[in-house]
Order: structure tokens, then C-alpha cells, then sequence
């Protein structure tokens, strides 16, 4: 059994669904996959129990319940501890996150480190077919998290992230409260604030080709206002 565990969150993700899971197993390095569906109208997870007859360790999980990003992941880690795997990922079904990256991110965490990042600004940016204004909202909105809350990391608001099972162990998931960008700085500030050890492992992240956006004005919202909730919260011991 592979000790590693993909979680890829859908919503109407038909046109895309297919071919990142195809990707995932083509890699050299064993991963197995969890889809993590929220009732998706398009179709999303009649794809993937189709998929399921041909790749054995595909599981898919379906909630009723829209609620949320950050929901679906929680969800997504607590049942990859409840099946006992050792580093668990998360990654976007709309091949924005390369799948060739993940034994890079694997590899960082095999090294000792706790929360490995894909990150887009390590190393300049990193970013293809974006709008500009995209591009400067998320490279501001990461600045801005770094300011606020001192996380020693360049690019806060990543998606593409890997995690030592303690990590996830040590958190009430219970109590993560965010959705879009404040669920992955809210993630990545709890764990630093837990003194695990994170790095940053620069990939190039590439506009979705298919499909629709799910960021919305309240998600980047939730992230400015949550923002310096977490920081106030820490000062406070409330954490």
C-alpha cells in the first residue's frame, strides 16, 4: 500500500476529472487518489466510479453538503488518518497544479520537513496564462499574510501542499473555519505556530484550460478579514 494520499476537492469538474487522475497514476512514484465530491450536478462523480474500475486504489468520497474548500479538505484528512496514510497532499482537479510535481513535494517531506508548499513566488512568479489582475491579487493577498501573521513562507495562499500526517494529527480539524485563501493560510499558519517545519518547493502553476473558477469576492474577502483574525486570536492565546 502507498503511504501517500492525493485529496482533490471537485465541483463540476467533468472536463477536467478524467485526466488529472490519469496523470496522478501515471507517475512513477505511487500515490493514491481521493475525490473529494460535493454533489456535483455535471456529473463529476459518475466519472470517477467509472475510473474506480480501472484504478483499484481511486476512492471517492460524496457529500451532500456544499459548504466550503476548506470543508472538503478536513473532510479529505480526516479520512486519509483514518486509513493510516503517512503524507497526504492536496491538489486542484483543474490541472493548475502539475501532477509531475508531486514527488518533489513528497520527496521534501521523506527529507524531514513537516508541510512542503508548491509554491509559485519562491522564486519570482511563477504563473502562466493568469490575468494580470489575478496575478496581483493572489501575489498581494500572500504578502500581505506574511506581513501580518510573520509566516516565513513567500506564496501563504498555496494549494498545492503536502502534509506529514502529524501535522493533521496535531490540528482540530474540527475548528478550521476557512474556505478559499484563508482555509490554506489559516493551515499553514497553525502548523508553523506548532513549530513544524515548512519549505517551500517552487513549481509553475498554469491557468486552468477547462472548466470555471470557484473564487469568489467573499473567498478573497474571507482571507483579508481572516487574516489578521488568526494573528489577534494567536496574540490572545486563542489559536
Amino acid at each position: 500500500m502507498s503511504k501517500s494520499l492525493v485529496i482533490i476537492p471537485t465541483f463540476n469538474e467533468k472536463e477536467n476529472i478524467e485526466n488529472v487522475v490519469r496523470k496522478v497514476f501515471a507517475l512513477d512514484v505511487p500515490f493514491h487518489v481521493l475525490v473529494v465530491d460535493d454533489s456535483s450536478p455535471d456529473g463529476t462523480a459518475k466519472i470517477v466510479q467509472r475510473l474506480q474500475q480501472e484504478f483499484p486504489n481511486l476512492f471517492l468520497e460524496v457529500r451532500t453538503v456544499k459548504d466550503g474548500l476548506g470543508k472538503a479538505y478536513t473532510h479529505g484528512f480526516k479520512w486519509a488518518l483514518k486509513n493510516g496514510y503517512s503524507y497526504i497532499f492536496e491538489m486542484d482537479a483543474d490541472l493548475s497544479h502539475n501532477p509531475k510535481d508531486l514527488p518533489q513535494l513528497l520527496l521534501a517531506l521523506e527529507n524531514g520537513n513537516d508541510v512542503a508548499i508548491g509554491s509559485r513566488y519562491s522564486h519570482g512568479v511563477n504563473v502562466v496564462n493568469w490575468p494580470m489582475s489575478r496575478v496581483l491579487l493572489s501575489f498581494i493577498a500572500s504578502k500581505y499574510a506574511r506581513f501580518i501573521t510573520g509566516l516565513p513562507i513567500h506564496d501563504a495562499t498555496a494549494g498545492f501542499v503536502g502534509y506529514r500526517k502529524e501535522v493533521l494529527e496535531s490540528l482540530d480539524l474540527n475548528q478550521i473555519k476557512f474556505k478559499g485563501y484563508g482555509f490554506q493560510i489559516e493551515m499553514k499558519y497553525k502548523a508553523w505556530k506548532k513549530n513544524f517545519k515548512l519549505i517551500e518547493v517552487p513549481i509553475i502553476f498554469t491557468n486552468r484550460v477547462a472548466g470555471e473558477s470557484k473564487i469568489t469576492f467573499n473567498i478573497m474577502g474571507e482571507a483579508v478579514f481572516g487574516i489578521l483574525m488568526l494573528r489577534i486570536r494567536s496574540i490572545f492565546g486563542k489559536l
